[in-house]
């Protein structure tokens, strides 16, 4: 979708069957979303189920590489899948007031075959179905199932906004020490860990890149106090860009370090900022909180809330951290908890949740209300680990 076409659009609902720790669910999304839930219970596999959407359509990539890059349809498989083996993956695009598109991908691997196959493909827009496979030509030729119509511009022209939009996903999980060492990343386009993080930075219009660091330079102030300026350089002798930052200290002009001696949570702050004055579709983060302070933590929800006020862009993050939900402006319909069960992970919104409900109303923060639900039922036995 161009600019204009995307403004406010976002994922409203999404339906998974067969997907990895998810039988069958189904939930509406709001523009800024909480998963909360114990280790495993499917919070990555929740947001890779939207970048597989992101891998299908990118130029590259396509359903195979999808597929494959993910182990296989076994997989992806679901461990309770019996009856109906098919994986499936449907998504509602649009905004509070209506749906736009509704894209369904439903494939399997059938035995004996050496590649995944599309069993059914659906496009729509507005209510009115726009592609629907198998087809006529499908069935005269079946290794055309082996492609989905998203990924091909020759056939996708009436649904490719949604191509578009699925191409604007971005996954972003900082891994520091691929920041200091991009080496390690060669050859990467959009690491979503980071890799190439400093190069794509380096490469963003010099006049915006300026704008952004002045921003994060200012918001980073509040976690990292003695920061005073911070620039991008390129190496002289390599062309390897590096971050570099004046730290206030005993001698009167200050020293200056680059990102190899940035903290974790520097690096990590910084590349959530960066993230968040970016333009693009969802933006899907793990856990943000890692190595940063709790009330810096307390601080990103508001963030988080003032990218998807101005830019319409939609957030979904996933977190163990009471500081993170402590925030009073997150609602009950923000916050998805993911509760496993023997048939596989249940998503449920906070909101329809009657007794949470009822803590909020008798005082308790919503941390104290929600994440009880997620908690490990016997945790407490790990204090009895044999220290022989």
């Amino acid at each position: 979708m161009n600019r204009d076409s995307n403004a406010g659009v976002r994922v409203t609902r999404i339906r998974l069957e067969n997907w990895r720790n998810f039988t069958k669910a189904e939930v509406e999304l709001q523009q800024r979303v909480f998963l909360v839930g114990p280790n495993a219970s499917g919070k990555s596999n929740f947001l890779d189920a939207l970048r597989f959407l992101h891998d299908l359509a990118e130029v590259g990539g396509g359903f195979q590489d999808a597929v494959g890059r993910r182990g296989g349809v076994s997989s992806l498989r679901a461990l309770a899948a019996r009856q109906k083996p098919d994986i499936a993956i449907e998504v509602d695009l649009g905004t509070d007031d209506e749906v736009q598109w509704t894209y369904e991908l439903r494939f399997s691997q059938p035995p004996k075959s050496m590649a995944p196959i599309v069993k059914r493909e659906r496009a729509s827009r507005g209510g009115h179905e726009l592609l629907l496979r198998p087809d006529k030509d499908d069935e005269r030729d079946p290794a055309r199932l082996t492609q989905t119509h998203l990924e091909q511009v020759n056939v996708n022209r009436d649904f490719r906004e949604v191509a578009e939009f699925f191409t604007s996903i971005r996954y972003l999980h900082i891994v520091p020490q691929l920041v200091r060492e991009p080496a390690r990343s060669v050859g990467k386009v959009n690491d979503p860990y980071g890799g190439d993080f400093l190069e794509r930075v380096a490469k963003t219009n010099e006049r915006t890149r300026q704008a952004r660091l002045r921003r994060i330079q200012q918001a980073l102030k509040v976690a990292v106090p003695q920061l005073q300026e911070l620039l991008l350089s390129r190496d002289e002798k390599t062309g390897t860009p590096h971050l570099r930052g004046k730290y206030e200290h005993w001698r009167a002009q200050g020293a200056w370090q680059t990102e190899e001696r940035f903290s974790d949570g520097t690096l990590r702050l910084l590349g959530l900022l960066w993230a968040a004055l970016d333009e693009g579709g969802p933006l899907l983060l793990e856990e943000p909180e890692l190595s940063l302070h709790p009330e810096v933590v307390r601080f990103l929800p508001q963030l988080f809330w003032r990218v998807t006020r101005k830019s319409g862009r939609q957030i979904l993050i996933s977190t163990h951290s009471p500081e993170l939900l402590s925030d009073s402006g997150i609602g009950l319909d923000e916050v998805l908890l993911l509760i496993p069960e023997r048939e596989g992970t249940r998503l449920q919104l906070a909101s329809s949740i009657e007794e949470t409900r009822e803590l909020l109303r008798g005082g308790l923060s919503l941390p104290e209300s929600v994440l009880p639900r997620t908690r490990p039922q016997h945790a407490d036995q790990l204090a009895l680990f044999p220290s022989q």
